[in-house]
């Protein structure tokens, strides 16, 4: 196995390890909180984190949120952030129509 190869294993078995660090620590948190008050999402050291079941208007609102020209969005589903497409996709259109005016 190459040097470059080892990294990346590397490098993905510390981004797989913190992930599920983090996705454990939320999940302690939140059973810590009383019944009542549990909201299965919240942020741990600055990362967003979203247990509850994913509705359409949160996938909407992650993934192609027209409201918002963050490219980067909280995941629906689980620890950290996605991507928003639709500013990708706008600011594109939005060359393109420039480009051949």
């Amino acid at each position: 196995m190459s040097n470059k190869q080892q990294s990346k294993k590397l490098i993905n078995g510390l981004i797989i390890g913190a992930t599920v660090t983090l996705l454990g620590i939320a999940i302690v948190q939140q059973l810590r909180t009383p019944a009542e008050e549990r909201t299965w999402e919240g942020k741990i050291l600055g990362f967003p984190y979203d247990l509850r079941l994913p509705s359409k208007e949160r996938l909407q609102a992650a993934y192609w949120n027209k409201d918002s020209a963050n490219i980067l969005q909280p995941k629906p589903f689980g620890v950290g952030w996605t991507i928003n497409f639709y500013p990708l996709v706008n600011r594109t259109t939005e060359i393109s129509q420039t480009v051949h005016h």
